[in-house]
């Protein structure tokens, strides 16, 4: 078995256990900036871990909103991954561009699936159609299935017994 994937920040890894409150008062205050700045880490396990501990945050504010535009053009694509996600919960008109460019490209993560699926454009549709054909990631290719389906249409792959189970 593999090692556990955490950030270096014993920060984060507060947040994590929820040692670490991130509103209701100064402290509280403090925190959540921290986790913002965190988001511009030189070190990628932390970018990654603090865009995704705000993406899952309910807190919206200007300073989260633009702390996940900015990381939704991070040079990762697992961390432009969260903040796309983040965006799609708090706004899906500011998300709905940035989902559309990563569907575009050869690769996607599980959390740009995610926030199609919470968007649930019908505009995503032709986008997420090339996802849904069988691919070596039984995983991924029902999210967005599970995305295209809420963007309004029914994927023609999950009427069909999945190639690959076939034997």
């Amino acid at each position: 078995m593999g090692e556990r994937y955490e950030p270096t920040s014993d920060f984060l890894k507060a947040i994590i256990a929820e040692e670490v409150p991130l509103f209701g008062d100064e402290y509280g205050e403090r925190n959540l900036r921290r986790l913002i700045a965190m988001t511009r880490d030189a070190d990628l396990s932390n970018r990654d871990w603090a865009t995704m501990l705000l993406s899952h945050e309910e807190i919206d504010t200007p300073d989260v909103r633009a702390a996940l535009l900015a990381a939704a053009r991070d040079q990762d694509d697992a961390v432009r991954a969260e903040a796309m996600l983040g965006l799609a919960r708090r706004d899906k008109v500011l998300a709905l561009p940035l989902i559309r460019e990563a569907l575009a490209g050869d690769f996607a993560c599980m959390a740009v699936f995610e926030a199609a699926e919470l968007v649930a454009d019908p505009s995503l549709i032709e986008a997420l159609a090339q996802w849904t054909e069988p691919s070596e990631n039984a995983f991924l290719d029902q999210l967005a299935r599970e995305a295209l389906a809420a963007c309004g249409v029914g994927s023609p792959v999950t009427s069909k017994p999945d190639q690959r189970d076939v034997r």
